[in-house]
């Protein structure tokens, strides 16, 4: 087809062959078979709650902790907010609205004997580094019904057994000992005066499998979280602000820090120390723990 249009100063003219028909008509007839044989797509649910509020609510957080996954956030939503959110919505909320800028397995064997509170503590140490790369000795213990944090002791020097002892007698001050204990099977449980303590205060000891870490697991994941979520980001300068930082990292973990293993709850709420603060959507407040390290939203 050829047309052309004749002007005082110019030609126009348009050349359209059959075959750049062909394409169009194809298109045309798939856009019709498409509409009408294919499934109509369902629309995906709206999370629950109150629409845009529940959509902001995770985006802060997870630009607040870009590291959280969807189950924490999930389970950090709904216990703040008391509202019915799964990792499921969470996802799909970050996958449409969030852009980065960048940058299980099964119990262990120990866990049959963790069905009462406060009746299975696990105990371990680990070595950390100051600013001037002093070597401290950390004691945790930590109750493995409710994961709570019982407490830290810190000796900046070589541990021998009297020290051992002391550490465990100050991480555990003013609480009311469990019927039993575990730990690993490093040498310095094997102190004569580790030994003897246990002892005089009637506990009994759970010793984990050998070379496996998995049979002694919620104390270990504990250390975990603690060098990935606090030590990989601050310095201390020696024994005192070690136990300062430690004592904080406490009361986040404790208080505000929710846990997939004890049903989105924290570890204050599962050994009914506190009860759950509900917070509005529309009238919420960040706190913000260990100096700002981490951002969790509570009740306004």
């Amino acid at each position: 087809m050829f047309l052309h249009q004749a002007g005082a100063n110019s030609t126009l003219g348009v050349v359209l062959r059959p075959s750049s028909f062909f394409p169009i008509h194809a298109a045309l007839v798939r856009k019709k078979y498409q509409d009408l044989f294919s499934v109509k797509p369902k629309l995906k649910p709206e999370p629950k709650g109150q629409g845009m509020e529940v959509i902001i609510a995770i985006l802060e957080f997870k630009k607040r902790k870009p590291r959280c996954g969807c189950p924490r956030i999930a389970e950090q939503i709904s216990a703040t907010f008391g509202i019915e959110i799964d990792r499921e919505i969470v996802r799909r909320v970050l996958a449409e609205y969030f852009k980065p800028t960048g940058t299980d397995d099964g119990p262990s064997w120990l866990s049959f004997l963790d069905h009462n509170k406060d009746s299975l503590w696990s105990l371990d140490l680990f070595r950390t580094e100051s600013i001037s790369l002093k070597t401290h000795w950390v004691w945790v213990v930590m109750d493995q019904f409710s994961r709570r944090i019982i407490g830290f002791s810190v000796q900046p020097i070589a541990v021998d057994g009297a020290a051992f002892c002391r550490m465990f007698n100050q991480a555990t001050a003013g609480m009311e000992y469990p019927k039993r204990i575990s730990f690993d099977n490093d040498p310095l449980f094997e102190f004569f005066q580790w030994g003897a303590n246990l002892r005089i205060l009637e506990i009994e000891h759970v010793q984990s499998v050998p070379y496996v870490p998995v049979s002694h697991p919620f104390v270990e994941r504990l250390i975990g979280a603690i060098r990935r979520e606090y030590w990989d980001h601050v310095f201390y300068w020696n024994g005192n602000d070690l136990q300062g930082k430690l004592d904080e990292f406490k009361d986040y973990f404790n208080e505000v820090r929710v846990h997939s293993g004890i049903e989105g709850k924290t570890p204050n709420c599962s050994a009914e120390v506190s009860v759950s603060n509900i917070a509005n959507l529309e009238n919420f407040k960040w706190n913000m723990p260990c100096n700002g390290l981490f951002q969790m939203p509570i009740a306004a």
